[in-house]
């Protein structure tokens, strides 16, 4: 199981147009669990995903979402 959620980790954010740190992948990685646990990694579906419940989520977590959401 661990390894799952570190490949999740991982790859939660991940895709060519945005590089997230490893601080920011931790900020949210709850509300990714909470929020989207079906969403499938890459493309940006993790971040349309989180911004779609931007109201529930985490100070931290919000403020990454904002800052990778596309405007």
């Amino acid at each position: 199981m661990r390894m799952i959620l570190t490949v999740i980790g991982v790859g939660m954010f991940c895709s060519s147009a945005m590089a997230q740190t490893a601080a920011e992948r931790e900020a949210c990685m709850a509300d990714f669990q909470k929020y989207c646990p079906g969403v499938v990694p890459g493309g940006g579906r993790v971040i349309e995903c989180l911004a779609k419940q931007l109201d529930k989520l985490t100070p931290e977590c919000k403020k990454v979402v904002q800052s990778h959401a596309p405007k």
